[in-house]
């Protein structure tokens, strides 16, 4: 796809990007797709999968007891257990605010581990990992932003995210339709939001503006971005997934490109 060549004009020392379709197939890609990248945040899609692997399992359900008082694991992913960004701090009462929390990400795994009796990160790689042949990807920290991956690895989980393998599709579904509707928040990097529209560890595009994608992005789009200068959105309107990494932290010239990138693929696409 001539629209992932924008990468190498990006302020970045090496960038890696793929769009993948709806029936798994390899639309395009541009870059190293061995070279290793922090993930940051967009950790918190793949955390999000595993426990909603566990969940299926029988590990645990939406609406057992996490976290803070009064918040559960369906709180926990939706970032409205009102946990601070990153302080294992009760800011608010559960379900009242979207307060986006890494510390939530955090006890969401312990809360894993807890009921299944074994470490999130062997769980993650035994449950995700391993079945999706991602054998680059480890979690090598916080299970809110400490995954580290390449291009390679993340095109099946793209491909998964669109025709899920490992959960039922319904389950799936239901994850990336709003939870807790109508809350406000902070979209990091993007200012005050209203609302700030997440799914079950999936953020939700709706209107958000400013926001990450593009202006031809469908109000359905899921994803994450990453504070390291990674992201990965799906938009079952347009039939796709995209991967896009880089070794720069987020900051102005990501918001400044990543949208018009975004429409680029999308344009092609529709073309």
């Amino acid at each position: 796809m001539e629209s992932l060549g924008v990468i190498g004009r990006w302020p970045v020392d090496n960038a890696a990007a793929a769009v993948v379709l709806a029936n798994g197939e390899l639309a395009g890609k541009a870059g190293d797709e061995q070279r290793q990248y922090p993930l940051a945040s967009v950790s918190k899609l793949l955390t999000a999968y595993t426990a909603l692997i566990a969940i299926e399992e029988g590990v645990v359900e939406l609406d057992t007891p996490a976290g803070p008082a009064g918040s559960t694991i369906r709180h926990l992913l939706a970032h409205t257990s009102g946990l601070a960004f990153n302080e294992h701090r009760q800011m608010a009462a559960a379900g009242t605010r979207r307060l986006y929390s890494n510390a939530g990400f955090e006890e969401l795994a312990d809360a894993l581990a807890e009921q299944s009796g074994i470490p999130f990160a062997e769980y993650q790689a035994e449950a995700l990992f391993e079945p999706l042949g991602m054998g680059a990807t480890k979690l090598e920290g916080s299970p809110a932003a400490g995954i580290v991956s390449c291009l390679r690895d993340l095109i099946p989980f793209a491909a998964e995210l669109q025709r899920p393998t490992l959960l039922d599709p319904g389950t799936f579904a239901a994850a990336t339709e709003i939870a807790f509707p109508g809350l406000n928040g902070v979209l990091p990097g993007f200012g005050h939001q209203k609302p700030n529209d997440w799914g079950l560890g999936f953020e939700i595009r709706d209107h958000k503006r400013p926001h990450w994608t593009g202006a031809r992005s469908s109000p359905r789009t899921f994803g994450h971005f990453g504070q390291s200068g990674t992201f990965m959105w799906v938009d079952p309107d347009a039939g796709a997934a995209c991967i896009a990494l880089a070794d720069r932290a987020f900051g102005p010239w990501a918001a400044e490109a990543w949208p018009p990138f975004t429409d680029g693929v999308l344009a092609e696409l529709a073309g």
